[in-house]
């Protein structure tokens, strides 16, 4: 990245956006882990802005909300300014100029919420690009077969930009331009300004367009540069979900190049779907039907998937996770998960650790080298390191009013289904038996049998399965092996 930075960044967030046909604000709407407007305060914030502004008004509370909270993660904090009733771009960038202080001079990078894949090094080039021309604007500009109802770009006969015209007040000769607006502006501000007290609101959607200050800049001798960005993808925005669901795809392929250029290994990078923050390390492999979702980290060697859902999980180097999902949960260097487990959160495997097929937990930590095989539900647990759960073993951690803990100490042993009803702790090097109930704590070398002693009863299946299969059974297999009928020696003389 260059070291030019804009003094301000200003995007506008005000919408409706009714194609969204949707009760969240359209800003909102997510995709790689971040909501669009989130993507666009990225941006602003990586390529240094001075200040950013967000204008909102459509939801205003929920929208402000946003900026507050992603506030808490940056250095220089956005502001938020509200658009009054006054229709169109221009008059919300002049609302956004209000949060900005009066003798502001330099750049001002206009940009829009709902255009998550602008980077912050087309911000910072557009940046540079303005400066070095000794520009009052430069617009970002792409060239596309089909230039649909985007604003289009006018040049003069010198190939100068002249203005922009809305595709509503264009005429047939002007909509048959290919450059078009991308609505993403480099200003200077004391141009801006100035400009915008001049912008009428006489058009045919009787808007204050911010378009119109290019014309009104030239007219006054500035200088109306364009960069043209050959990347469309980062001047696309969103009006309705299609949109949404295109952009997230490209957003995502984009996500999955970067890991595989950096040594990741993406088997099926169109079954993969990898947010933004997630991390990666080197010669890991992710298999088919993954999803690393939220501030997931995937450390060097590992191996993920197939069909794995990770949220917000730490997984260490050289672990291997198959056909599970976990959420806000530690995985250890070397340990190993699934497949059809669920972790939920608070879970934490040691180095080396197992959870193994159908196997659910929360709130629980499985020590370094301790297994937990399969068929298991361990809640509020501490399985310490070397000890092995068997298999339909159910830790009882709820009284139906409040949760409670049990301890496995080291190189314990708890036999196949098993119920520990906490609070109840198992010592170190201790065996539970077998289809015990376990309500009290177990020393240290002990055998814990809590089970009812096994009763044979004769002749229950005569008195009460009289005439069925089983009682044939049960007598033929009672009758005493037959005789030996092989004829002797001497017969068969």
């Amino acid at each position: 990245m260059n070291d030019v930075r804009p003094d301000a960044v200003i995007i506008l967030a005000a919408g409706e956006g009714t194609r969204m046909k949707s009760t969240l604000p359209k800003v909102l709407h997510p995709i790689g882990g971040a909501p669009l407007l989130g993507h666009a305060m990225r941006a602003a914030s990586g390529a240094g802005a001075g200040e950013t502004v967000v204008v909102i008004r459509h939801q205003r509370e929920r929208v402000a909300a946003f900026v507050e909270e992603f506030n808490a993660g940056v250095e220089r904090p956005c502001k938020v300014a509200d658009q009054d009733e006054v229709k169109g771009t221009g008059r919300a960038v002049e609302c956004g100029l209000t949060e900005l202080a009066e003798d502001l001079t330099g750049t001002v990078v206009v940009t829009m919420g709902d255009v998550p894949l602008l980077s912050a090094e087309t911000i910072s080039e557009l940046t540079r690009v303005h400066t070095e021309a000794a520009a009052a604007v430069t617009v970002i500009t792409s060239v596309l077969s089909d230039a649909k109802s985007y604003g289009r770009i006018v040049r003069d006969a010198d190939g100068r930009v002249e203005r922009i015209v809305e595709f509503k007040d264009a005429t047939e000769a002007e909509r048959g331009i290919r450059e078009i607006n991308s609505g993403i502006y480099a200003f200077d501000a004391a141009v801006l300004r100035r400009e915008l007290a001049n912008v009428t609101s006489d058009n045919t959607q009787g808007e204050k367009y911010l378009t119109d200050v290019l014309q009104l800049a030239r007219a006054t001798g500035g200088t109306v540069a364009a960069h043209v960005l050959s990347d469309l993808w980062q001047t696309e925005g969103v009006n309705d979900r299609v949109q949404l669901a295109d952009l997230g795809k490209e957003l995502n392929r984009r996500t999955c190049e970067r890991h595989m250029r950096a040594g990741v290994t993406i088997v099926d990078p169109a079954t993969t779907w990898i947010d933004v923050d997630v991390t990666i390390g080197a010669d890991t492999t992710v298999l088919p039907g993954t999803q690393l979702v939220g501030a997931t980290s995937i450390g060097a060697e590992a191996t993920i998937g197939p069909d794995v859902t990770l949220t917000d999980c730490e997984v260490g180097d050289g672990a291997h996770v198959k056909r599970a999902e976990a959420l806000l949960s530690v995985i250890g260097a070397g340990a190993s998960v699934g497949p059809y487990s669920y972790l939920r959160p608070g879970t934490q495997v040691g180095a080396k650790g197992k959870i193994g097929g159908f196997v659910e937990t929360k709130n629980t930590t499985i020590g370094p080298g301790a297994k937990v095989p399969h068929l298991t539900y361990a809640g509020d647990a501490d399985i310490r390191a070397g000890a092995n759960i068997g298999a339909g073993t159910i830790f009882a951690n709820y009284d139906g009013v409040t949760k409670h803990r049990t301890v496995i100490g080291t190189h314990s042993f708890i036999g196949s289904n098993t119920v520990l009803v906490a609070p109840v702790e198992v010592a170190d090097g201790a065996y539970v038996a077998a289809g015990s109930a376990i309500t009290e704590a177990v020393g240290p070398g002990q055998l814990a049998v809590a089970r009812g002693r096994q009763r044979n009863i004769d002749g229950w299946i005569a008195e009460q399965r009289s005439g069925t299969q089983t009682e044939a059974a049960a007598q033929a297999a009672a009758q005493p092996p037959s005789s030996d009928t092989h004829p002797s020696s001497e017969d068969t003389q």
